[in-house]
């Protein structure tokens, strides 16, 4: 049995959060930066859970180890749930200041009150197996005509949380990893993980 799990990610920021997780379980946690040789997976899913899926079951099937993919986006609902799956190419690939850009154009003259918004995070596990565990976590908000603090990434300048009068950029990392979206789906995963390692 392998004690090494892959993330299927990049991104630091979203390895840290993931290694706090898992390596007091006793676990190995590696990433895609660690696999160089692996081919991009394409997603075309149509929504967040089809496209961590997609992601998963690739690398799994590469690596033959177990893998975590997360898909997560922003879902503004004056704008019928843009920018959704494409949250990371709004603008172009990746590129947070002109996706916040966009996004702040797309929304002038909308009224503070209409500017409600879900932050949402698809958490998909697989085993090469092909043995699943799947969880969901959203956070609800509101986009603000500025952006606001110096932390996080992508949309947290602009995601304001009322019950917390800040944004998730203001936020430090022990604070957002309280509230966020990817913490909610973490925390509904965690229980049924031990289970799903086992099998």
């Amino acid at each position: 049995m392998t004690n090494t799990i892959v993330i299927a990610t990049k991104n630091p920021g979203k390895a840290r959060e993931f290694r706090a997780i898992f390596e007091p379980k006793g676990l190995t946690v590696k990433t895609l930066a660690d696999f160089p040789e692996l081919k991009q997976v394409q997603e075309t899913g149509k929504t967040f859970t089809e496209n961590a899926k997609l992601k998963a079951t690739a690398v799994a099937q590469q690596t033959q180890l177990p893998v975590l993919a997360d898909d997560s986006g922003l879902m503004v609902d004056a704008l019928n749930g843009e920018p959704g799956i494409y949250s990371a190419r709004y603008a172009g690939d990746h590129d947070d200041a002109k996706n916040n850009e966009k996004l702040l154009a797309n929304l002038a003259g909308v009224p503070q009150e209409k500017r409600t918004a879900a932050f949402h995070t698809s958490l998909v596990l697989v085993k090469p197996n092909g043995k699943e565990l799947v969880t969901t976590g959203e956070v609800r908000g509101e986009i603000l005509t500025a952006p606001r603090g110096h932390d996080g990434f992508g949309y947290d300048p602009l995601f304001y949380v009322p019950a917390e009068r800040q944004t998730f950029a203001e936020m430090g990392l022990a604070q957002k990893n309280q509230h966020s979206h990817r913490a909610k789906a973490t925390a509904a995963m965690l229980p049924q993980f031990d289970q799903w390692w086992e099998e």
